[in-house]
């Protein structure tokens, strides 16, 4: 049986008020904590992972490389640094590139309201994903998964889809590896 993990309740400004088990905070839509890890290797590709069919939202889709909750009293960065060798089998230097707040309703009747920490890093290594957590994984180009969220946007998360649109101030950043 899954244990009960609680996340990170946020204000607008993304101070803290409180914690929720994760699940009915998904459930109801509160706003919360999160991190995302966007990483490339040194041909200037991104590592997508295809989420595993059972997660409890978001499940069979492509998206980043790594996004979870921070755990109460955990800042995001040790929190990326946790989850991304849990992920995908390996760590690498992660820098902070900024916030995404974002609210979109998901699968399973769960909604993610998020205040997003974005964290990159760049591996060249082996990866060795995590079966329970990831399905597979792949290097693409920012333009070819641009074009295919564009073309096929169902394979996908939602926050993976809001990350590519060049408005983001997160994905300027990262947008400027595909000129």
């Amino acid at each position: 049986m899954e244990t009960l993990e609680k996340v990170i309740l946020v204000d607008d400004c993304d101070r803290e008020i409180g914690t929720g088990e994760k699940h009915d905070v998904h459930r109801q839509g509160l706003l919360h904590r999160a991190f995302s890890v966007i990483v490339w290797d040194r041909a200037d590709r991104l590592l997508l992972q295809k989420r595993h069919i059972g997660k409890y939202h978001s499940g069979g889709l492509w998206t980043n490389a790594c996004c979870g909750h921070p755990r109460p009293g955990e800042d995001c960065a040790a929190a990326a640094e946790r989850r991304l060798p849990q992920e995908m089998g390996f760590l690498c230097p992660l820098e902070a590139i900024g916030t995404i707040r974002y609210r979109a309703e998901l699968d399973h009747d769960m909604i993610e309201h998020e205040i997003v920490h974005v964290f990159h890093g760049v591996h060249d290594g082996p990866i060795v994903p995590n079966p329970e957590e990831a399905e597979d994984y792949r290097w693409v180009s920012v333009r070819e998964v641009q074009a295919d969220a564009l073309a096929a946007p169902a394979r996908y998360t939602a926050w993976f889809r809001k990350y590519l649109k060049a408005e983001w101030p997160v994905m300027r950043a990262v947008s400027e590896k595909s000129n």
